[in-house]
């Protein structure tokens, strides 16, 4: 179970079939803890051989021409994009296990992940099939109708300010979960995975 980063951060799942809203609901959640003052770090798994770089730019060409690795370095952004030539994807952990410093970690998709997770639903989406029957990491239902959410807590897909208020309730408080390690402490990812047990 993986339900925080080496750093400390807690780590919320949103969760849902296709069409059910949860990239919108990430996003939004995002931009309110963003502007809430945290350091908010994402996540999302794509189900397809995704782009980043189109392929007249520089860097995909050093791509195309074999580099295993490409660094693309401005004074704005930097990137880091590995092939993986027929390696198996790498898995939740080693992923979250590579972010750096921050006071909490949105994921969307990955709905197998052992993590806390907002069930996303909507009138619109392919199924109506609850995820939270059979996933115990459900810690609430947001959705676009009326729903009963049994023991979970119901909230509207559209009201994120109360979900982001759950969410620093049942996880925080946010801002104090890994501002030392934010704010200069040297940490080493070793020495991180070591207090939590596990293998650097």
């Amino acid at each position: 179970m993986t339900t925080k980063t080496p750093y400390g951060a807690p780590i919320i799942g949103i969760a849902g079939w296709k069409k059910s809203g949860k990239t919108t609901l990430s996003v939004r959640l995002i931009e309110t803890f963003a502007a809430r003052g945290l350091k908010v770090a994402s996540l999302k798994h794509a189900h397809h051989a995704f782009q980043i770089d189109d392929k007249e730019t520089d860097s995909a060409r050093h791509r195309q021409a074999g580099a295993a690795q490409v660094a693309v370095v401005s004074a704005a952004r930097w990137a880091m994009i590995t092939e993986l030539n027929g390696a198996p994807e790498p898995n939740f952990e080693e992923v979250i296990a590579a972010l750096e410093p921050c006071d909490i970690v949105v994921v969307e998709g990955y709905k197998s992940a052992a993590i806390p997770k907002i069930e996303a639903r909507r009138t619109a989406s392919f199924t109506r099939k609850p995820l939270c029957d059979d996933d115990p990491m459900i810690i609430a239902i947001a959705a676009d109708h009326e729903v009963d959410g049994g023991q979970l807590p119901v909230f509207s897909l559209s009201d994120v300010e109360a979900i982001a208020d759950f969410i620093d309730h049942k996880l925080g408080p946010l801002k104090a979960v890994c501002g030392e390690a934010g704010a200069g402490k040297s940490v080493t990812r070793q020495q991180a995975a070591g207090a939590n047990g596990e293998k650097a």
